[in-house]
Parts: structure tokens; sequence; C-alpha cells
């Protein structure tokens, strides 16, 4: 067997026939085939929440047009319209001299600039638009005309919808620069915009999405002449986000236009493994653009390599094969695919904080220059992005052997190929959940279903991966120092991370299942050591990321913020089980 075929069938096993196909084989949905050019390349970097603005090179639009993006998607959770006095609808709501009127004069100016580094650049500058956000001075004085019974801003009152109009053509007023924007309903983030107020605007289900998206569609797109692209993205029991059927009985009933085109994640929900592909996309009467996050919130935010480019345009290995699209590469010809939108940066609250983004880098990378040229295939742009950064030869095969790997060891890791996983959110940004809140239910359901040793030996099928992929790192001659030694930091940050995981989940998932044995204490001791060196690793390298913390997901702070869970979480749930032991 050449080296070739050993390492396809290495591969294989590790990480299924989506892999196997990324490596060596083509895919006939994606490769070989006449390729197009789509006509949108949006990028964002989204600020953490009530956090600083989020430092990175994406941030200028020449970094952007250099990639060969035509849109910046600009996003501080501070949009266009609270840069406006509402003069059209009171002039009390911002009078001048108020501190509310200077704090709207501030943002005003921060919108222009981005307009103007973005055209600057030759990009488009679209902002990214929470509705509904309106001034809490606003609603003090028209609460009675906008509020519903339970209180509530409604568009379904019609002075809701009067001020919206308004509101709209005072910001393509003022900024008459502005190419477009980017709505989500179903969120509202307030932590910036201290003199607003808000709320989803989805309240009586389709009949409001039809009622703002027409508003919109008129409004945007007819009179001002800009573009909307409106997310269907969509929290709690809103079907938009992941139903084709409701998805097509909302926009079916809005007339297309040139202008108005649907966001939609490539998942059918957020972005985690394991979820389907979304089924709404290449459906209906609209164009659409999709929105792929590459520096997955859930998945350490580029702390480690996490390569997702081929399971975005391939599909991942965990989707079966059978009818309908696996990804973008499936939907290639489809003429409803007008482009795709890379969040580079950003996503969920906190940390892990980066200060290299190659990662991020190249996923960005490939699914750009995929969308720039769907013919060359994921693997064709992959080959080009590791020749950019200076591999040659088997050095590129063993660069895509460690971003392969690094989805195969992260479905492992976090969540899982053979079991099912009912809680995805157990770790996420900064944070490792336990057994005594987060992992309860799983683990409830891996006990009752007889599937303890199986989900334990994953984690551990886990840490071998991550084992392998610092054996490559350390092999790779990436051309820039900093580069190169960060693959070889964050490999190993990796393998700390889910080596924490692994021995985190014999001790917790044992002694959930009321398993006393020697292995237990292998594995305590074990745990700690995967946390010294992972400690040593950010005390002796600039460029780890920040660490996870042993804690869960918590609840928002005073400032709206959501932070630690400090008495749950897999340190508290590890140290139960040690005092156990010692008894």
């Amino acid at each position: 067997m050449d080296e070739a075929a050993a390492r396809r069938t290495v591969l294989t096993a590790a990480a299924g026939a989506g892999a196997l196909l990324a490596l060596g084989g083509s895919p006939a949905s994606a490769e070989g085939r006449r390729g197009r050019r789509l006509p949108f390349l949006f990028d964002m970097v989204q600020a953490n929440p009530g956090e600083p603005l989020m430092a990175s090179r994406y941030n200028d639009p020449a970094t952007l047009a250099s990639y060969d993006y035509n849109g910046q998607v600009i996003n501080e959770f501070r949009p266009p319209h609270t840069a406006i006095a509402f003069e059209t609808v009171d002039e009390r709501i911002f009078p001048a001299g108020s501190a509310g009127r200077a704090w709207v004069e501030d943002n005003a100016r921060r919108v222009r600039e981005h307009i103007n580094r973005a055209h600057a650049a030759g990009i488009g500058s679209y902002f990214f638009t929470d509705i509904i956000v309106l001034p809490k001075r606003l609603v003090e004085l028209y609460g009675d005309d906008v509020l519903d019974d339970k209180g509530r801003i409604s568009l379904h009152r019609p002075k809701t919808v009067e001020i919206h109009r308004l509101m709209l053509r005072e910001v393509f007023a003022r900024f008459p620069g502005i190419d477009g924007l980017v709505v989500r309903t179903g969120e509202t983030y307030l932590q910036n915009v201290p003199f607003h107020t808000g709320n989803n605007p989805i309240t009586e289900g389709q009949s409001s999405h039809e009622l703002l998206i027409n508003l919109l569609r008129e409004e945007v797109c007819v009179r001002a002449g800009k573009r909307l692209f409106y997310r269907t993205w969509a929290t709690g029991n809103d079907k938009f986000r992941e139903d084709p059927t409701y998805y097509r009985a909302v926009t079916d009933r809005i007339e297309p236009h040139e202008r108005l085109l649907f966001s939609i994640k490539h998942t059918a929900s957020d972005f985690w493994r394991t979820i389907p592909f979304n089924r709404t996309l290449g459906v209906g009467r609209h164009r659409q653009i999709v929105e792929v996050e590459c520096a997955r919130e859930y998945e350490a935010k580029g702390a480690c390599p996490d390569y997702v480019g081929d399971g975005v345009i391939n599909g991942f290995e965990e989707y079966a094969a059978g009818a309908g699209p696996r990804g973008l590469a499936d939907l290639a010809a489809n003429p409803l695919l007008a482009g795709v939108w890379t969040w580079s940066r950003g996503g969920g609250w906190r940390g892990p904080y980066i200060s290299n983004e190659l990662w991020c880098d190249l996923n960005m990378w490939v699914v750009a220059h995929w969308a720039r040229d769907t013919g060359q295939g994921e693997a064709g742009a992959f080959a080009a992005y590791a020749r950019r950064i200076g591999l040659r030869g088997d050095a590129v095969h063993r660069f895509r052997r460690l971003a392969l790997l690094s989805a195969a060891g992260t479905l492992r890791g976090h969540y899982s190929a053979r079991t099912p996983v009912p809680n995805m959110t157990w770790t996420r940004d900064q944070y490792l959940g336990g057994s005594d809140k987060d992992l309860a239910g799983h683990y409830k359901a891996l006990v009752g279903g007889g599937l303890v040793e199986p989900a334990l030996a994953e984690k551990a099928h886990a840490a071998r991966i991550w084992r392998e992929i610092v054996e490559l790192a350390d092999g790779l001659p990436v051309r820039d120092r900093a580069d190169r030694e960060f693959v070889r930091v964050s490999a190993r940050y990796g393998f700390y991370l889910y080596s924490v995981i692994h021995h985190g989940w014999e001790v917790m998932l044992r002694g959930f299942a009321r398993e006393r044995n020697w292995g237990m204490a292998g594995h305590v001791r074990a745990y700690d050591e995967a946390w010294r060196g992972w400690r040593r690793l950010t005390d002796r390298h600039r460029s780890c990321a920040s660490l996870y913390q042993p804690l869960g997901f918590g609840k928002k702070d005073a400032d709206g913020v959501y932070g630690a869970d400090p008495e749950h979480g897999m340190g508290p749930s590890v140290e139960r089980y040690r005092r156990a032991l010692a008894r």
C-alpha cells in the first residue's frame, strides 16, 4: 500500500467517507464541473456584546478586498438606526445638547467612517441591523400607540409601522452611502445601545415575518434602492430557520425583488456539528446567501485547528448519504444560491481569545475562494491556501490530513459520531459544563441506553486524534515564523482541551453511573495533569489563546453579558467524585 492509499485508509477510519473523498477523490456534485462565480461574498467580524471591539485584520475592508470579497457586514451591535435622532418622528426624543444626542452623533460618525473605509477599498458597506430597537424616550412618549397588551413593541400596531418607515427614511437620508441592511429578528442585543430598548418583532409568527419583510422591501429595496438581506435565523419555536414548508409559507407570499435576498445558516439550527444541512437552502422564489461561521463559538473560536471548509462545501462526515443536498457543492448550479457570508471572527460570548487568526483564515479562504470559482472544488481551494502559506509537496498532504483530522476530533470530542447528543451547548465559548447540570440529561440517556462504554471510548479516540494532530503540526514548514509556531502551539491547545474532556468525562460519567473503580482515580490524575500542561502552554507561549474555564455557561450579569456559572461545571463535578473516591 503506497503512502497516499495508507493516508486515505487511516483518515477514513477517523473521519468518515466525506473526508476520504476530500483527500483524493472527487464528489461528482462538487468537482470537475463548470464553476460559477457567486455574485455576493461578504464577511463580518462580530463584536462580543458588551465588550470592546474585537481586534482583527478582517476589520479592514482592504484585507477583504484582497481576498476578493465585495461586501463588509459591519456589526458592532449599534445599527445605523441608533445613529439617527428620530427628528422626523419627534424632536423631543434626542434634543440638542442631551447626553443621548451626543451618543447618537458619535455613533453617526462611526457609521460614516465604516462606509468611507469600505468604499475606499472598493467594496460595499452593509450594516447588521436588529429589529426592533427604538429609543427609550420614543417608547415613553408613544407607549400607548406602539406596545401590545404584553408590553412588547408590536409591529401589528399602525404607529409602530409608521415609526419604522420614518426611521428607515431618516437612516438613508443621513447615510446615503449605505449599500444595504442585514436584518436580524429573534434576538435583540441591547448591551451596546444605552439609550435604546427593543424586543423580538416576531410576536405573531408567520404574519409578523410577512408584515416586516414587506415593510422592509418597500422602504429599503423599492424606495431607497438599497439591498436587503433578511436573515431567517430565529430562536425558540420559530421554524423559519429550518423548515422548508414554513420558509415557503412565508417567502412565497413576498413578491421577489432583485435587491431582496434571504440569508440562511448552512445548518438547520445554530453552528453545530450533527445538525443537518439546512433544507431551506435552494428552495422557494428568492435568491439566498449562506452564512458560515469560521471561528465557531462552540468549538474553541480558532484557538485550535477546527477545519469546517470540507464539511460546509462537501458535507460533514455525519451527514448520511441520500436525497437532498449535503453541502454547498450540491447547490452550486442552483440559481437561488447567490453568495456566501463568512463570519471570519465573532459569535457567542467571551473567549477563548486568540491573537493569531490562522485557523479562521483557513476556513474563510477556502469557503471564499470556492464561492468565487465553485468549479475548483473545496480540495482545490484548500491546496491553494496551503501553497499560500508556503507548503509544497508532501507538506500539503500533511496539512490537509491535520485539517481533516481536526474536524474528526472535534466531532468525537465535543459531539458524537456514535450516540445522540441532546445538549450541544454543554461546552461553548470558554466554558466546560459538567455532570451536575449541563450534562445531566445527556448522561442519564447514556446510562439508560447502555452507552457508557461507547461514549467514553469515543472521547479516548478523540484524544488520540489530537495527539496525531500535534505530531503533524510539529513537522509543517509554514513560511511565516509566527504562524509556524502557532500551528504547533494551537495543536497542543486542542490536545489539552480534548484530553481534559476525555478524562473529565471518564470521571463524571462513571461517577454518574455510580461506578467506583481504580481506573477513575487514574483519570482524576490524568485530568489534573492535562490542566497543568494546558496552563504551562499558555504561560510559555504568547501566541496561545486564553484558557477555558472548568465552569458551565452561566446567566447574564447586570450589563446583560453572559458569564460563568460559578456553582456548576466540569471542575465542581470532578471535585465531587474526587472526594467520593477518597472516602
